[in-house]
């Protein structure tokens, strides 16, 4: 479990596959002295496991399967890319983003990327699947930094970064065309679910249904 709250932009140092599975070696700031074996660090906002830690290097080795390079934007980068890092949240820690699974739903493509003000903005495919998802000013992981949706269209959301955060995340290296990856907000998965299993055969939602499923 995170919150979105980037501690540490590493440099993706190398990837290497061997048939289904795969390594991703990151250069990082974190302190390696904290950092254990099996430990849960997400890298882009993907949920990773420690395999090694080799601190001459500085670097952190994980291990990760074909298939999560293919769902994720880590299947794109190429060595040097910087990649977001933040270590598992443990429990007492301040709760300073939102909670996120560090289990990416889909990706989009960044569509433009312009100003407001001091911020930035940056405007994102909004994919078929995250539509119910998503509201206006909810909370979107977007590779793993919690961002707050400022608007929202029926095919794109721009989000908000104000300096610091523009400065302190691997976003700040993002152009038009570049892959992201989305999480969407786990409450809003669970209240989708239980809809769908409280919704009679029509698919109609009722104030009856609603309330069927504790909602109300």
């Amino acid at each position: 479990m995170f919150t979105g709250l980037v501690e540490d932009v590493g440099t993706l140092a190398a990837r290497t596959l061997s048939g289904d599975a795969g390594k991703l070696e990151v250069t990082t700031a974190l302190p390696l002295a904290e950092i254990r074996l099996g430990d849960s660090i997400a890298v882009n906002g993907v949920c990773l496991t420690v395999e090694a830690v080799n601190a001459g290097a500085k670097r952190l080795v994980f291990h990760t399967l074909a298939e999560t390079l293919r769902r994720t934007n880590l299947g794109d980068k190429k060595n040097g890319a910087p990649v977001n890092l933040e270590r598992a949240l443990r429990v007492g820690d301040r709760l300073g983003g939102h909670i996120v699974s560090g289990h990416v739903d889909t990706t989009a493509e960044i569509l433009e990327i312009g100003r407001s003000g001091d911020d930035r903005t940056a405007t994102v495919a909004l994919p078929d699947a995250l539509k119910p998802l998503v509201v206006p000013k909810g909370s979107i992981a977007v590779d793993g930094i919690s961002l707050t949706i400022a608007a929202l269209g029926p095919d794109r959301f721009r989000i908000h970064l104000i300096p610091h955060t523009w400065n302190a995340t691997a976003l700040r290296a993002a152009k038009p065309g570049d892959r992201v990856n989305l999480e969407a907000d786990v409450v809003g998965k669970y209240i989708l679910r239980q809809r769908e299993l409280a919704a009679p055969a029509s698919g109609r939602v009722s104030m009856s249904t609603l309330a069927d499923a504790g909602f109300l």
